[in-house]
């Protein structure tokens, strides 16, 4: 398997970073962030909550970075502290009160440009609708580009789960676009 430019860019930063540059770590902050609040966003469905479960992250990436043993296992290892962060923070949210069905339900902030045609408008509508734990393996897995492993380090579940996830989500997906022609 072939690296991208893109990922061999990121380990550079890692590592330029772990060593103590801080040019480097603010530009795998720039480059990272906004993916970290998407994949927050959709564990949570909460803008706001995903925005403050990303931040705390960060703090923790910043204070764990010259821990990280392999700089490769950056994007896998960040999604990981995001996944918990979220996870901590829903949970003291369960424990004061019931999450509203609306905020699950809430319309997400555009992680990119608006999609350019209607095909993209229903897929991203499709996935939108899926169950939290499929919307999230099936981003990481397709729109991230991370392998199976990965998704599973990132969600911390075993590889077998994120292919049953990923199963799922595409036949719900299947069904969802082929039943809108």
């Amino acid at each position: 398997m072939t690296r991208s430019a893109a990922r061999i860019f990121d380990e550079y930063l890692v590592a330029a970073a772990r060593s103590g540059d801080r040019k480097a770590l603010e530009m795998l902050a720039e480059r990272w962030n906004r993916k970290l609040i998407a994949h927050a966003w959709r564990l949570t469905g909460d803008r706001e909550l995903a925005m403050d479960s990303a931040q705390g992250a960060w703090l923790e990436i910043l204070r764990s970075l010259p821990r990280l043993q392999d700089d490769r296992a950056f994007p896998a290892w960040a999604y990981r502290i995001v996944s918990r962060r979220c996870s901590r923070q829903i949970g003291a949210i369960v424990q004061n009160r019931r999450l509203s069905e609306a905020a699950a339900n809430e319309a997400p902030a555009q992680e990119e440009s608006a999609p350019s045609t209607l095909d993209e408008q229903r897929l991203r509508s499709a996935i939108a609708a899926l169950p939290a734990d499929q919307r999230s393996a099936v981003a990481l897995f397709y729109l991230e580009e991370m392998s199976v492993a990965q998704v599973a380090v990132a969600l911390e579940i075993p590889a077998g789960t994120v292919k049953t996830r990923l199963l799922h989500a595409r036949r719900k997906l299947r069904l969802a676009l082929e039943g809108e022609k």
